[in-house]
């Protein structure tokens, strides 16, 4: 441009339609500011374009960019932001303040009107109240006012400044240098900008000083400041106030109450940007000043907290204007808490920059229609917002993981499934459980200094609790289906040692390992066998256990524990979901039967009461316990000591009574004169015939009313009320909390509910067996041994597929957790548990997937709300070894505070059992499609997956899955066939598969996840899914289209990427120009 002549230069700009501006330079006749029309996506993030020498005006200034065709304010930020990195001009977290100059008796002063940590805030009427944080709802035309104001006014970048007299000093020295101020308006100009600031904080306190008044006036509210005069006569007695007084703030002498509450609040670090706002009588015009001080400076009581100023915007002007002025300032303020323009606000050469900045935080601006939105409605903060870290970034493209082609505009690609890196099948033995060793090793300690929390405390007494009661429960089931060979006891302590053992030495140890269905059916097949063969049972387990051991340590060894990544969110959901059901039904039958058992009602009374009496049922013949009397006989004689002195002579009286009755060929049934005690010692069933009266339907408030209170409490810190600490304590005790007021209110009232029962004695359940089981028997045969290997084959499937789905669960990528996976370690610790258990005569436990779940729950960890209005963001999970290391502990002295459990209600924990299978319910997918069947339209969710896949497939795939938990509930339920539930539960994982015929890779990465051979397949579909609609098109100015499709020869645009190569450098690289409309083209 430097070559040419002059006056065809002029020629030319008039012609195009631009006119000279100040300094020589160039601006577009018909607009005031940039606008970049692109449809249907907001542009990206191209790179910056280096300067060239055409940049250069004849007289050596530099051509500006605004109103130039090729002027794309996104690549100029991005320039900005990633050129300027030194220290001194890093950002900061920004407190933004508004003060408008007011009235107050017979002098002025700032009164705060606004606020912004991170949303708005304004004073309410009265001056003592702040409003809700709201999201700000912001005019486009004060926007373009703001940005043509900063354009025209004065802007002072890194100034030494020290009190906010010097900085007046220097606005009042630049007006009058460019004639926007006369020279005679300074003094009292000076003046009011050096008035006294009172903040929502102080509530009305007199500033003591030489120049103080008596100000009685009450504060207004922030809307009626545009209805009240606040505008200053010259004329007006300024006399009382001295220039040495306005100056005392440079020795730090002034008095300002500090907000220790919203100081809080703000981030560490963080430095003030000051909006003032005033009108003048005498001041013709507007007068605007940015300023951007060298270091963050404490000017005085200017601001509200005592935090380093490094902003100060000052605009004063006539009164008529006063309500555009202030919306400036809530543009200015809601723009330095907006993480983009804050960082353009600290990193700005040039005046030019800031105002890139406006333009670039233009481009993002959604606008909502006038007639279909009112403004004065204040918008609630959001739950979450996206990352603001694309917008300074050269090129999009670091933001998408793998091979797909992005979507411009759409939403990030999710992770693609759970699939490790290291989950791969290796040649190496035991090289996976190296890796996992590595892996957790460096996180040792820190698992146990982590745990160093109240959140800690709560969450191991619900576990425990949670886990007690099912192990007793699955004892008593259990020992019934193997003769007492395995009772409560053996479940306690086979809880206590694998939950020690699993908290020091597993990979994950937020597993908590428990009792399933699953276990019991294949017990009972066990036991089964060995009484129709008169085997031995435990003998013959222990050698199961053995060879199911050994096969899993063959899967450890060649890494298979890699065929986890095969499981997708289609068998997870199905099992987890399954396993969750399993819990509320059983809580409800168990309910039920304190109806029909414990505590049974008499339904219809006829007004005579029916009389409860109990008797013990013996077995059919009595003189097949005579071998047991004496074995018993000698194992008690043997061991009389004053512990079991008691017990000994009550269960050897009764064996001996037992056993006269037996001599006279007597066959008894039913035993009235027996006690609970003895008829359990005599391995007889205690029955309870006739009604007890309040006690089931007491049940059932103390069942519903534990439910009901800990979803409250655990929903209570959402709940507006009380501090912030003191709902987290809530939220995280809510079941303990619901746990204490039902026994509570059980013990005062007194009704015979059903109690928790626990053994009291630390023993086997049979007195005839030991804690070491000898594999080799008598009774059973030497191939026996060699046998055993088949049934171990189910039982290695069951374990393995119960254990890592469990592990996949907690492990999904939505828990957040960082100190990585251990498949391959967990297997291996539970690999030396099944043996050790195996010899001990315990039974085999496996991870418990609801019990994990509510562990996880129960730790999660949400980040403190430090900006009001700021909703708390969901961190990750409390990963340590303590609390399931105190539960196993716990678990085990369980027998010495006997005392303390047998007050708990058994409603109460089957209430707490309803609670664990619906909180693990919540936010699972499948539960979601499932809603959508009974759901109009309008009503539904804004869910991913429905944006990108039609209702009716979604529809298909929620119903394919239905029929797989209908179909492994019902293999589960009928026990001839409930062996081959681990087989349905791998058939799960073959039906997802055959879906891959059925839905396109681009549908199935919404509705779940991507199976690893699948994801080769997934650019290719993706391609098919972006070729069959154009996604971008040119109109020219009268809205025809000419066939411009992007994708043609035609040159492509900056935010266009071709989809026959995916070179995304050289598509960011490339100038971009945005789409020229001239029908937007119009004057703001």
């Amino acid at each position: 441009m430097g070559t040419e002549n002059k006056d065809v230069a002029e020629k030319r700009d008039s012609a195009v339609g631009k006119v000279k501006g100040p300094g020589g330079k160039v601006f577009k006749r018909s607009t005031s500011m940039y606008l970049n029309v692109v449809a249907p996506h907001k542009p990206i993030r191209p790179s910056i374009v280096e300067e060239d020498e055409e940049d250069i005006m004849p007289d050596g200034s530099k051509f500006t960019l605004y109103g130039d065709d090729d002027y794309v304010p996104s690549e100029r930020i991005q320039g900005l932001l990633n050129s300027v990195t030194d220290i001194k001009h890093r950002a900061h977290k920004v407190f933004s303040e508004m003060d408008v100059l007011k009235k107050r008796g017979e002098d002025f002063e700032w009164r705060e009107v606004a606020r912004w940590v991170k949303y708005e805030e304004k004073m309410e009427e009265g001056g003592e109240r702040w409003s809700k944080p709201h999201v700000a709802s912001l005019s486009m035309h004060h926007l373009v006012e703001t940005r043509r104001q900063l354009m025209d006014g004065v802007m002072h970048l890194d100034t030494e400044a020290y009190s906010i007299s010097q900085v007046v000093e220097k606005f009042l020295d630049e007006w009058i240098k460019l004639g926007q101020l006369d020279p005679l308006l300074r003094q009292h100009v000076r003046t009011l900008l050096l008035k006294h600031h009172r903040h929502g904080a102080e509530k009305g306190e007199k500033k003591k000083g030489k120049g103080d008044m008596n100000r009685t006036a009450s504060t207004n509210s922030f809307s009626q400041l545009t209805h009240v005069s606040s505008q200053v006569s010259l004329n007006h007695n300024l006399s009382h106030t001295s220039l040495e007084s306005l100056d005392s703030d440079l020795a730090g002498n002034y008095t300002k109450k500090q907000n220790e509450r919203i100081l809080r609040k703000i981030p560490k670090g963080a430095e003030v940007a000051n909006i003032m706002i005033g009108a003048v009588d005498e001041l013709p015009s507007a007068l605007c000043g940015f300023m951007r001080l060298n270091d963050g400076r404490c000017l005085g009581d200017i601001s509200e907290v005592n935090l380093p100023t490094r902003f100060v915007f000052l605009l004063v002007g006539p009164p008529k204007f006063i309500a555009d002025y202030m919306e400036s300032g809530r543009c200015l303020g809601t723009m330095m808490v907006d993480d983009i323009f804050r960082e353009v606000a600290y990193k700005c050469r040039n005046k030019d920059d800031l105002v890139a900045g406006i333009d670039e935080f233009l481009e993002q601006v959604t606008v909502l229609p006038p007639g279909e939105w009112d403004p004065k409605i204040r918008i609630e903060p959001p739950d979450a917002v996206p990352n603001q870290q694309f917008r300074k970034t050269p090129s999009s493209a670091d933001f998408f993981e793998g091979d797909m082609v992005p979507v411009l505009g759409g939403e990030d690609d999710e992770d693609e499934g759970h699939a490790d890196p290291d989950l791969t099948l290796s040649c190496r033995p035991f090289l996976g459980l190296i890796r996992d060793i590595r892996r957790k090793v460096p996180f040792y300690m820190s698992d146990f200094k982590d745990a160093i929390h109240i959140q800690c405390i709560a969450s191991f007494i619900y576990i425990f609790l949670a886990t007690l009661t099912p192990n007793v429960t699955f004892g008593g089931m259990l020992g019934k289906s193997t003769n007492q060979y395995m009772g409560v006891m053996e479940c306690i302590f086979a809880a206590a040692v694998t939950g020690i053992a699993f908290a020091l030495f597993a990979g994950q140890p937020l597993n908590i390992l428990g009792s399933t269905g699953p276990m019991l059916v294949l017990e009972k097949i066990i036991y089964d066998i060995c009484k129709d063969q008169e085997w031995d049972f435990l003998p013959f387990r222990a050698w199961i256990g053995i060879w199911t051991a050994g096969f899993l340590l063959l899967i450890v060894m060649w890494d298979l524990s890699a065929l986890v990544k095969y499981i997708t969110r289609f068998t997870e959901e199905s099992f987890a979901c399954l396993i969750a059901l399993i819990f509320i039904y059983e809580a409800f039958v168990k309910l039920a039967e304190i109806g029909s058992e414990e505590a049974p009602v008499e339904l219809h009374p006829s007004g005579n009461f029916t009389p409860r009496v109990c008797h013990c049922t013996l077995p059919d013949t009595i003189t097949t316990m005579a071998p047991m009397h004496d074995s018993l006989n000698h194992t008690l004689g043997a061991s009389l000591n004053h512990t079991l002195g008691n017990m000994t002579t009550t269960m050897a009286s009764v064996m001996n009574n037992t056993m006269d009755m037996s001599t006279h060929g007597m066959e008894h049934e039913n035993m009235t004169h027996l006690s609970k005690e003895e008829c359990t010692a005599m391995f007889g069933t205690w029955h309870c015939v006739g009604p007890v009266p309040d006690a089931f339907m007491f049940s059932i408030i103390l069942y519903f009313g534990t439910f009901g209170i800990a979803i409250f409490c655990v929903t209570f810190k959402t709940f507006p009320c009380f501090p912030t600490f003191v709902r987290q304590i809530i939220s995280d005790f809510g079941v303990l909390i619901a746990i204490v007021l039902m026994v509570v209110v059980d013990y005062l009232l007194g009704l015979p509910t059903p109690k928790l029962t626990v053994p009291e004695e630390f023993k086997p359940t049979r007195s005839d067996r030991g804690w070491f089981i000898n594999p080799v028997s008598e009774k059973n045969p030497w191939w026996l041994a060699l046998a055993a290997g088949l049934p171990a084959i189910i039982g290695t499937i069951l374990i393995f597929m119960d254990q890592q789905i469990t592990a996949v669960i907690v492990n999904r990528k939505e828990n957040l957790l960082k100190k990585g996976k251990g498949y391959h370690l967990d297997l291996f610790v539970l690999c030396i548990l099944v043996a050790a258990h195996s010899l001990l005569g315990l039974p085999w436990y496996v991870a418990a997937t609801v019990s994990a779940i509510a562990h996880i729950q129960s730790l999660r960890k949400e980040s403190e709300s430090t900006a009001p209005g700021d909703k708390p963001a969901f961190l990750g999970v409390r990963e340590q070894r303590v609390t399931a290391l105190l539960v196993g502990i716990l678990s085990g002295l369980a027998v010495l505070i006997t005392n303390v459990l047998k007050v708990i209600p058994m409603p109460v924990l089957y209430g707490v059992f309803f609670y664990m299978g619906f909180s693990a319910l919540k936010g699972m997918q499948f539960i979601d499609r499932l809603l959508l069947f009974f759901m109009p339209s309008k009503y539904q969710p804004d869910y991913p997956y429905l944006r990108h896949v039609r209702l009716w497939r979604v529809h298909i795939f929620t119903f394919v899955q239905i029929l797989c938990l209908v179909a492994l509930w019902v293999v589960k339920s009928i026990k001839s066939i409930s062996i081959g539930f681990p087989l349905l539960v791998v058939f799960t994982g073959v039906v997802r598969k055959i879906l891959d015929c059925v839905f396109s890779q681009y549908e199935l990465k919404y509705l779940d996840d991507l199976l690893p051979n699948s994801k080769k397949d997934k650019v290719k579909d993706s391609e098919k899914n972006e070729k069959s609609e154009p996604a971008f098109k040119n109109i020219n100015g009268n809205g025809l289209d000419k066939h411009n499709i992007v994708g043609s020869d035609e040159k492509k645009h900056a935010f266009y990427i071709s989809n026959e190569s995916h070179d995304y450098d050289n598509a960011y690289k490339r100038k971009g120009e945005g789409i020229r409309n001239n029908a937007f083209d119009t004057k703001l």
